[in-house]
Parts: structure tokens; sequence; C-alpha cells
């Protein structure tokens, strides 16, 4: 089974109708004991780190699932879900995250050209790095994805398995052993969105 964390954030039943297109056997999830039942656990959200943070804190659900993807179960977070696996936000303050991968999130604001909207929303291409992902198997380098945020991940090479163009080199994926994000929507990404999903469903434990 494939939990989908519902912590009070994030666009759940696309998500969910997303997979069950794919036949995936998946259950939205309130509760630890579900989580520890579950083979793979999604992390979604949409909004800002700091109160997604705080819910996911006091849901309960936090320490469960660092210690679930310490013991290697398979987690992919998307969007603010994968920002959310990182060190700490710096999204109006310092916040910390769960720190399953290193670095840190930080705004567009500043970084990108002044004439660029923020938050950056829209389908970007796909640059692969050279860091292989088995998520990425069924798709190729420039396959365009579903981008919505104004805040990116920094962090070292060797986590990152995919960029975007946004002026500068935006962090669109990464990888950490077992750990995987998107900062891109699959669920509104299309047949590349569902290849990937379909990928992360066929992860071996």
């Amino acid at each position: 089974m494939i939990a989908i964390v519902d912590y009070g954030v994030g666009n759940l039943f696309s998500l969910k109708s997303s997979l069950l297109s794919l036949s995936a056997d998946v259950k939205i999830c309130k509760t630890a004991e579900e989580l520890l039942a579950a083979d793979k656990i999604i992390l979604p959200g949409v909004g800002a780190f700091r109160d997604a943070a705080k819910k996911l804190a006091a849901s309960g659900l936090k320490e469960v699932i660092i210690s679930e993807a310490k013991n290697g179960k398979p987690l992919l977070g998307i969007c603010l879900g994968m920002q959310l696996l990182f060190e700490k936000s710096y999204e109006y303050g310092e916040h910390e995250g769960l720190g399953l991968i290193k670095g840190e999130i930080v705004p567009l604001l500043g970084e990108i050209s002044r004439d660029l909207k923020i938050p950056h929303m829209g389908w970007n291409a796909l640059d692969f790095t050279k860091n292989e992902t088995p998520i990425f198997k069924d798709i190729k380098n420039g396959d365009h994805v579903y981008f919505v945020h104004s805040f990116y991940a920094k962090t070292n090479e060797e986590n990152v398995t995919a960029t975007a163009e946004y002026d500068i080199s935006v962090t669109a994926s990464v990888q950490a052993g077992n750990v995987f994000g998107c900062q891109f929507h699959p669920e509104k990404s299309g047949e590349v969105g569902l290849k990937i999903l379909k990928a992360f469903c066929d992860l071996e434990d």
C-alpha cells in the first residue's frame, strides 16, 4: 500500500486519483499506524513551509516519517513536500525541516531576473544530471513537467537528479538513497508525471 500523508496541507485527491489511474493500492493516511503499515510514503504539500512544518509536527507523523525513511522505506516528497525533506527553509523566517536531505530552501526572489514572475508557474523541461534516478526510468531528458513555487532547494550536487531553467538552474528533483523529491507536481504533469508516479510505485522496498 502507498500512503499519502494527510496533515492538512496539499491537494490529496488529485494525487490519489492519478495513482488510482495507475491501479496503485493507495490510501490517504492520518495515523502513525497507517504509515507503518504502508510499503511506500508520499508527502504532498502546498502553501508556506512554516505552516506545513507546524501541521506535520502537530499531526504526530513527523517522527514516524523520519524513522520510516531512515529504515529504508521509499519516500517521495512533492512540491512543498519535497522542500520539507531538507534541513531548513528561509521562507518568512528560518524553519526546521525533516533533515532527510542536506540543504536548505531559499527564495527565488533576488536570484532571478525582476522581469520574471514569482511564483515560477508553468511547464518547464527537465534537464537530467549525471545522477540517475529510478523514478525517471520511463521518461526522457527534456520532458516537460508542471511547477508552482516561489522557493527552491540548494543542496549538494550529488543529491540533484534534474534541474529546470528559470533564469537560473532550479533544483527540480532530488534523491538521497530511498528518499526522493520532486519540486514539480507529477499529478499535474500529464503522461510524463504518471510515468514518474508509476516508477515510484514500482520501486522495490
